[in-house]
């Protein structure tokens, strides 16, 4: 073999790639346990919020579910505040079989952290 010839045998490459797929690994935990602590400092940072809305969009995200592993739903739901600005906040499955586009109430949240939606009869 042409690496055995220049003194480099598989007993030392294999630790290395091994070493450096393990630190790529963790280097990526590492991001996405940083990236979730931010969104909860900021959402607890934030005030809560209770405002005239209309919702006006639902939508889902499923991810996963390649041959042996489940998938995952994730639901959104879309309001949009009496300025016209829109707000998007993932919800719970309950919640979002509930709404109905259309639908008016008052939403309060705080952040990107669904609180409570109330629908105006």
């Amino acid at each position: 073999m042409i690496l055995e010839e220049q003194g480099i045998s598989l007993f030392t490459i294999v630790p290395i790639i091994v070493g450096i797929g393990f630190v790529i690994v963790i280097g990526i935990l590492i991001t996405r346990a940083a990236k979730g602590l931010n969104t909860w400092t900021t959402n607890n940072n934030s005030p809560i919020l209770t405002v005239p809305v209309a919702i006006v969009a639902k939508r889902t995200e499923v991810s996963g579910g390649g041959q042996d592993s489940m998938a995952t739903t994730s639901y959104y739901a879309t309001f949009e505040l009496e300025d016209g600005e829109r707000v998007e906040l993932r919800v719970s499955g309950k919640v979002y079989g509930s709404f109905v586009e259309g639908d008016n109430g008052t939403l309060t949240y705080q952040g990107t952290r669904y609180h409570q939606f109330e629908r105006k009869l």
